[in-house]
Order: structure tokens, then sequence, then C-alpha cells
């Protein structure tokens, strides 16, 4: 009796082993945000990602804010665990070049080397390839315009910049963000100035406050309808 017992216990055991495990609802997935409707504006840092990227992605996926990194192939080379983490957190991975440049004083096969280096490192760390280029500096020319266009990469600058990089101060580089947000704006940051990622707390929650959505800068420009070598905004003077 004890021997049936057991054999019966085990049997039972077996087959809850192998039976199928409960499914688990997910979370539904949030609806992408229309800036048609809704007041948005783009936070983008550049030349990263930097060694303090991981407590800017921290406050990001705190306050639900998405962001797009323009990044330099050497550094998502070195630091790709960093790039990995932007894609799966849902952020926007942009070309900044390799090793920073001004595109307007290299030649074409240089700038190509640049874009093709950056595209390939962001690829071997995170499975995507950016669609977007901000060519360091914020430095075009026609010629420029023609290797983004090879590339199918319209180029993106910004609309205001919170000159972080000048004044490396917090309090200076909230001031600054908060005068030039507007609707649909660009704002240009870097993720390498210590002072922008412990000043990103406050910001995030200032605008978020101000009823701003934090989104990705294909968000902002989807309606532009921008082809391959175009640049947005378009600087005064620009012909194509």
């Amino acid at each position: 009796m004890f021997r049936q017992s057991t054999s019966l216990l085990a049997i039972a055991a077996v087959c809850l082993t192998l039976a199928p495990a409960p499914a688990f609802a997910q979370a539904p997935k949030k609806a992408p945000v229309d800036c048609e409707q809704v007041k948005c504006i783009a936070l983008t840092f550049d030349d990263g990602p930097g060694k303090y990227a991981g407590t800017l992605l921290d406050t990001l996926k705190k306050y639900d804010a998405k962001a797009t990194f323009f990044l330099e192939g050497q550094y998502a080379k070195s630091r790709p665990a960093f790039v990995k983490r932007m894609v799966a957190e849902g952020h926007e991975l942009g070309n900044h070049s390799y090793s920073h440049p001004d595109f307007t004083k290299i030649e074409p096969a240089a700038i190509r080397s640049e874009i093709q280096k950056t595209q390939d490192a962001i690829k071997k760390a995170a499975g995507v390839e950016p669609k977007l280029l901000r060519p360091p500096y914020g430095m075009a020319d026609l010629q420029v315009s023609d290797v983004a266009a090879e590339f199918g990469m319209p180029m993106i600058l910004w609309t205001g910049g919170s000159e972080d990089w000048a004044s490396k101060n917090v309090d200076a580089i909230k001031k600054k963000t908060l005068e030039v947000a507007e609707r649909d704006g660009i704002i240009l940051m870097h993720d390498w100035v210590k002072q922008t990622v412990d000043a990103m707390p406050s910001i995030v929650k200032t605008l978020q406050n101000k009823g701003y959505h934090l989104v990705k800068v294909s968000d902002i420009v989807k309606r532009q309808n921008l082809q391959p070598g175009d640049i947005f905004p378009v600087p005064a003077g620009w012909e194509r």
C-alpha cells in the first residue's frame, strides 16, 4: 500500500511538471503619442554614450520619458551595454559620426567611413541601425547632404541648446533648457556632462508639469516628410 501511494504521488508530481505554466497577462502597450494632439518636446543627447548614461537612463525610466541619443561610434564600441539598454528601454538612436570631425572639412570618403563605422558599432551593440544623422558641430553642406542621402538618412539639428558643455552648472543648464523649451522643440544636450545628468530629474519633472510629453525626434519630425539628405530644422541660407 505504501509503495502504491508513493507511485501515485510520483505520477502526480510528473503530471504537475508537465502541465503548461499559466499564462501571465501582458501589460497593454501604450498608444503612440500624437504630437498633433498633445504638446511634445524631444531631448537629444550628443557624443555618447557617456559614462553617466546609466544614471540618465534611470531618470528617464523613472519618469517614463523618451529621448534620442546621437551616438559617437567610438563610444558605442567601448560602452555597448548602454547602447543595448537605450534600445531596450524604447529610446531612439542616431548617428553622430565615429570620432566627431567637422564633416565640412573632410573628404566624402572620410565622411562615409565615419558614418559607416558608427552604424556598424551601434548595430553590433544593439542590433539596430540609426536612421537619423546629426553631423558633428551641426556643420553640414551640400557634400555632407549628398553623403547622408547615400545612407538614406535625413540630418537632424536642434531648435535650442542647453549650453551644458559651456556652463557645466546644474542651475544654468536647467534655466537654459526651460528657456528654449517649446512645442515640437528639439533640445541639444550632452550625456557626458555630469551636471546635465544631475539636472535631469528636475528638468523632466518641470517639463512634464508644463504639459510636455517627452518623445523621440522621429515623433516630432514625422509630419515633415523628411527625405534622405534633408536637414531639419533648416538653417538660414540653406539650399539643396
